[in-house]
Order: structure tokens, then C-alpha cells, then sequence
């Protein structure tokens, strides 16, 4: 599977696949519109039903309305790299029986997979997220609603914690694509990885409801769970609500689940590949 890897330009190959696909993504400049659109409504209405919890009193609550509001415009902008679906192309090669040609590529077949879910990714972030950026932050403080904008990190330490979190994100959902991938390989349908892969995410990366709000018996265990460094553990640290060697402790969280999701999914494609049967002639 890992036949040949370029002696003299080892990462030429993956380079190659993260450039041209993240070229060919910017292309769909009318999705991302059309999905900034879609993602400012959503967050104007989840903004109202955060404003409409804390009007009727709820005090002591672990998140200030500030940090909800913060919270639910960096979701917005970072809605695409929630690993909901698995990369359409693999899809479509499970579908068609081609994927079984990535077993001939002269390349790493997860370096392979784990590139194009980086560049698939982070190709639908970028427009959308600068686009609310400006929106949430320039805009709307501009027209008198500054109160319910994205306002910048607290400190400066809180942008460099975030930064180097933010890295742990898009690493993480790369990682959790290819995992749904290989789930599509091993049993040849993307049906069940893709239907099943949404309401996980949302729930347990903090999309709907942020972790802070969950019971206390059962927020360390949310919190140590892989899909909270895709939402809560990024933003948290982007409005302070983690600071210092807590902030550390959780963006090494995000580099451990990392590790143990490459390697496991490296793992499990070895297996899904050799288990494909070419039939025909």
C-alpha cells in the first residue's frame, strides 16, 4: 500500500493533492456564499435562543451571554470542518468500485486520504470564515449591534492559545474524515457512516448545546472525548474560559486524540484494503 514514496521528494506527492484540491475548492465561490448566508440565519437564531435563555433569568450559569454569543459566531465560522460527511470523491469511488485502484497508487494510502480531507476542509473554511469574520465583527458592531458581535480574544495570550488549538481542530477533523472513509471501505456503503457521523458530531463537539451547559457528573468525560477538540475546547480558549496550563492540558488533549485516530485509522484502512476483492475481466 505504501510502495513507493518518492525517495528524493517523499512529500511531493501529498503536497501536490493538498494544493490542487484546495485550488479546485476555492473554485465554488457561490457554495460558499450561499453557505455564509445559510450559516449567518443560523446564527442570528441560535444568538435568539441564547437571548431569550438568559432574559428569563438564568443566573449562575457557566457560560456569560458574551461568551454564548462568541461561542455560537465562531461555530458559524468554523461550521465546515465538523466532520460530518465523508469526502465525496471516496464516496463516489466506494460507489463506482474504483476504490479499489488506491491500492495501486505509488503513494501512502492514508497520507493520501489525510491530505485531501485537509485540503477538502480547509478550502470551505477559509471564504465562509472570513466572510463572518467580517460580518460578526466588523459589520454589525458598525450598524449599533455591538453587543451581539464576535468580539476579539481577550488577550493576546488567548489568541496564541487559540491559534496553535485552532491547528488541533483542523488536524482532528482531518483525522475523523478519513476514519468515516475507511468505515465507507470496509463496508462498501457510505449510507451508514454519513447518516450516523452528524448527530454524534453535533452533540458531542458542543455545536448545539455547548459543553458548559451539559451535567457536572458528565462534562469531564465530554470534554475528554476527541469530538470536543473539534468546537469547545477551540473556543473556550478563544473567550478565556481556558487559560494558562489549562489550555495546555486541552490542546495536548487535541494533539493525543490526533495520534491515536491517525494511527488507528492507518491501522484499520491496511485491513479494509486488503480485505477488497477485484472481480471481473
Amino acid at each position: 500500500m505504501a510502495a513507493n514514496l518518492y525517495p528524493n521528494g517523499a512529500l511531493r506527492p501529498y503536497l501536490a493533492v493538498l494544493a490542487g484540491r484546495f485550488q479546485l475548492m476555492l473554485q465554488y465561490r457561490a457554495a460558499a456564499l450561499a453557505g455564509f448566508a445559510t450559516q449567518c440565519w443560523f446564527g442570528v437564531i441560535r444568538i435568539l435562543v441564547f437571548a431569550a435563555f438568559y432574559a428569563g433569568g438564568a443566573a449562575g450559569q457557566p457560560l456569560s451571554l458574551r461568551d454564548a454569543v462568541t461561542y455560537t459566531w465562531l461555530g458559524q465560522a468554523f461550521l465546515a470542518f465538523l466532520p460530518w460527511n465523508a469526502d465525496p470523491d471516496v464516496a463516489d469511488m466506494v460507489r463506482s468500485g474504483a476504490v479499489a485502484y488506491e491500492r495501486l497508487r505509488p503513494v501512502d494510502t492514508y497520507a493520501w486520504w489525510y491530505a485531501r480531507a485537509l485540503a477538502w476542509s480547509t478550502a470551505r473554511v477559509l471564504p465562509r470564515a472570513a466572510l463572518m469574520v467580517a460580518f460578526a465583527s466588523v459589520l454589525l458592531p458598525l450598524v449599533g449591534l455591538g453587543k451581539w458581535s464576535l468580539p476579539p480574544p481577550p488577550t493576546w495570550s488567548a489568541a496564541g492559545l487559540f491559534a496553535v488549538s485552532a491547528l488541533g481542530m483542523i488536524l482532528l477533523s482531518a483525522a475523523l474524515t478519513v476514519i468515516l472513509n475507511v468505515i465507507m471501505t470496509a463496508t462498501m456503503s457510505d449510507r451508514g457512516a454519513n447518516t450516523l457521523a452528524a448527530p454524534f458530531v453535533n452533540l458531542f463537539s458542543g455545536m448545539i448545546i455547548p459543553l458548559a451547559f451539559f451535567p457536572d457528573a458528565l462534562r469531564p468525560f465530554l470534554r475528554a472525548q476527541p469530538i470536543a477538540g473539534l468546537v469547545d475546547i477551540p473556543f473556550t480558549i478563544y473567550f478565556g474560559g481556558l487559560t494558562g496550563a489549562d489550555a495546555w492540558r486541552a490542546i495536548a488533549l487535541q494533539a493525543v486524540w490526533v495520534v491515536v485516530l491517525v494511527l488507528a485509522g492507518r491501522w484499520w484502512l491496511e485491513r479494509a484494503l486488503g480485505r477488497l476483492q477485484i472481480q471481473g475481466g
